[in-house]
């Protein structure tokens, strides 16, 4: 199970983990690369490690840019088996639009670029699915390039997010946001001025509001084979996201195998045949919020890939690299199955969870299993002292961000 390289494309958080999940593995260093802007220093998370060999690579959001960093390391390479991984949807597609070449020199499963595209898109997304086996929160759709109103009635409060999450990454306005939650008219009509005028000419995802706090979201993990068939699926209840404006959406505290509401083995199969039905191949991630108006659990959206926290599922004997490489490289037979086990996974400090967890039972349950938490950045195997204060300086970042930023869910 030693005998091949991990190649990761990206460095955040979720790069990082996937290197962590290699070396766990192996006890060898991942090979990393990563985009770096001339000025402007690289993602903190994947700075000061010992588990990582990091090449960074100007321009590496451009496609050409990309297929030569990769042939380039395949030619240093091209005698090892040489699994790839993408941290984020960009160079996902890039790898899906290119797999005829790739999948020559690489061992990767990612979708069709087309099915991924239905994923991607939010617009796509809820009007591709809206008749499927899953169940989507009421949407209606805003086209920054041709509309100046709003011609339906509209129930406030309402979330409004980007449908083109790429083209959203790659521009800055006054703001910024992943998540709106907009009280009126006003505000709404603010936020898409915003918007405009930031350069986003695409459409704008306005959907009812699911009301409920942060332990009312949940995330679940999915890996279809080469063969398009289901061999895991994770379901974990999120009890506090991310507060500052860029992160909203991210979870900050979740734990798997616990749920305070009823339905999870009808939603797990519902995940699995979903993702069956469509044909999909590798990781991905769902995220939900459960509605207790008509309890359902309402898909706000699917990733076409890992999620910023799914490396919890690794602690519990689902190591993310090597569910990869038994099926892709070494062609094991996996059985499917759903991951149980309770585990705790935390980005944050504990006075957080305390002050900002607003579910009583939830937060007793966090502290209950706090002893057995995993953080994904905090790995023992890597603790040199520079990564020491880059990681307390991170904790610092976050009791700043939640001060600063209270977002209201109820």
């Amino acid at each position: 199970m030693k005998d091949f390289r991990a190649l990761i494309i990206g460095n955040d958080i979720n790069a990082y983990y996937l290197a962590r999940c290699y070396h766990e593995l192996t006890g060898k260093k991942a090979d990393l690369i990563g985009l770096i802007v001339p000025g402007v220093k690289p993602y903190a998370y994947t700075r000061y490690t010992k588990i990582l060999n990091i090449k960074y690579v100007e321009n590496l959001w451009d496609e050409k840019v990309f297929l030569n960093a990769l042939n380039e390391y395949y030619l240093e390479h091209k005698k090892e088996k040489i699994l790839l991984v993408s941290s984020n949807e960009t160079y996902g597609e890039f790898i899906a639009k290119n797999q005829d070449k790739l999948k020559k020199k690489f061992y990767f499963n990612y979708p069709s670029v087309d099915l991924q595209n239905t994923l991607v898109n939010k617009e796509k997304f809820y009007k591709a699915y809206e008749n499927s086996i899953i169940d989507l929160p009421k949407t209606i759709y805003y086209d920054c390039n041709k509309d100046d109103k709003i011609d339906k009635d509209i129930m406030f409060p309402v979330i409004v997010k980007p449908a083109n999450v790429i083209l959203f990454k790659h521009i800055t306005f006054k703001g910024k946001k992943k998540i709106y939650r907009l009280n009126s008219m006003e505000e709404l009509n603010e936020v898409i001025n915003n918007f405009k005028v930031g350069g986003y000419n695409d459409t704008l995802i306005i959907q009812e509001y699911i009301p409920g706090d942060d332990s009312k979201l949940f995330d679940a993990v999915v890996y279809a084979d080469k063969d398009s068939k289901v061999k895991l699926v994770s379901f974990a209840q999120i009890g506090l996201q991310e507060h500052a404006p860029s992160m909203i959406g991210n979870a900050a505290v979740i734990i798997n195998g616990y749920s305070e509401y009823p339905g999870v083995t009808e939603q797990i199969n519902k995940i699995k045949d979903f993702i069956e039905s469509i044909n999909y191949q590798g990781f991905a991630e769902f995220d939900m919020k459960y509605d207790e108006r008509d309890g359902k659990f309402k898909v706000m959206e699917i990733n076409a890939r890992q999620g910023r926290c799914s490396y919890y599922i690794t602690p519990c004997g689902f190591n993310l690299i090597e569910i990869l490489a038994r099926d892709l490289i070494f062609n094991d037979s996996i059985e499917y199955q759903v991951v149980e086990k309770q585990q705790l996974e935390v980005f944050v400090p504990k006075c957080i969870v305390k002050k900002y967890i607003v579910n009583e039972k939830y937060k007793e349950k966090v502290l209950e299993l706090w002893k057995s938490r995993v953080n994904p950045l905090d790995y023992k195997k890597d603790n040199g002292i520079l990564r020491k204060l880059l990681l307390l300086k991170i904790k610092l970042n976050y009791i700043k961000a939640y001060k600063e930023n209270i977002w209201d869910w109820n």
